[in-house]
């Protein structure tokens, strides 16, 4: 029975495979070999880091980029200065407490009086090197020029004038001045001055050189001003057009003395310390309403708007 039963497994072992033989040269295909062409590619020589890397050091990369045949530019922390006129105020002149208002005929005013007539020596050094560059330079006459001055330079902030104003104020003025008043609306008005303007103090210094020598005069001037300046939106932000006040201002005027084009400019203001607080800017702020249905108006709904809550700020 074994017998017999090896000898049928091994006629079925010979029939399929003779079978598959026969099938084998019908399902044989012949392919085209592939060729492989080289392509010259660019070279990396500076792979940068993959993102999730833990971020190396700057001495590192730089060392990794040198070591590629990659060289970095040296990168020099400069700052750029301008000749045409000084970065900032010297010797700032400090005004007296009270001024404008104590009479020169009180305690407190004589000795304020004395008190100046006692800084003036070196004013009237800076002067004299003022005059030796500037023939035609007067005290008296500087002062009402410096006013003029003033006025039109804000005239021409009023009208953003750029052209007119970079003629009348410094380079470093110039951003003080412009610096927040984008969309707003300007109104300025210059009523009447309350006491003639007078040089206060004067100081010649020097930048770069020795001989490069800038002329810096402080005006007093106690005028009468109106300001007012509205928002994007039409609305009243501070001042009043119809309500004039009292302005004591100290204006420092400059001028590049070594430059025979140069003339004078504002160069900024000098606040005094006992001067009183500006007033608060009021601004325009959107207050979330209700959400209204497609069929719903506003007017409807009489919704009344929120009051702020009071807030207790810690001191």
């Amino acid at each position: 029975m074994a017998t017999s039963i090896c000898r049928t497994l091994k006629f079925l072992n010979q029939a399929t495979c003779s079978g598959l033989k026969a099938v084998a040269p019908l399902l044989y295909v012949q392919f085209p070999q592939s060729v492989v062409i080289p392509i010259r590619t660019k070279k990396r020589y500076f792979i940068p880091p993959a993102v999730g890397l833990k971020e190396k050091s700057h001495a590192e990369q730089e060392a990794k980029a040198r070591a590629a045949g990659v060289v970095i530019r040296q990168e020099y922390m400069e700052r750029a200065i301008n000749v045409a006129c000084t970065a900032g105020i010297v010797d700032p002149y400090v005004p007296p407490e009270g001024d404008a208002r104590l009479s020169t005929l009180s305690k407190e005013g004589l000795k304020q009086r004395t008190e100046q007539l006692r800084q003036s020596a070196a004013s009237q050094l800076a002067i004299r090197k003022i005059k030796d560059h500037d023939s035609e330079f007067s005290s008296k006459e500087f002062a009402v020029r410096a006013q003029e001055i003033f006025i039109e330079a804000h005239l021409a902030l009023t009208q953003f004038n750029k052209e007119k104003l970079h003629s009348l104020v410094t380079e470093r003025c110039y951003p003080e001045m412009v610096r927040g008043n984008r969309y707003k609306t300007l109104r300025w008005r210059f009523i009447e001055s309350l006491e003639p303007p007078r040089v206060v103090h004067a100081r010649c210094p020097d930048m770069v050189s020795k001989g490069n020598l800038y002329g810096q005069v402080t005006v007093r001037m106690h005028s009468k001003q109106t300001l007012a300046i509205y928002d994007r939106f039409g609305r009243l932000m501070l001042g009043n057009e119809e309500e004039p006040r009292d302005v004591l201002e100290y204006l420092v005027m400059e001028r590049h003395l070594v430059n025979p084009y140069g003339c004078w400019r504002l160069h900024g203001k000098i606040v005094p310390a006992w001067a009183p607080p500006k007033d608060p800017i009021i601004k325009t702020v959107m207050i979330a309403g209700p959400k209204l249905k497609p069929d719903e108006e506003f007017n409807s709904l009489n919704y009344e708007v929120p009051k702020p809550k009071a807030v207790q700020w810690q001191k």
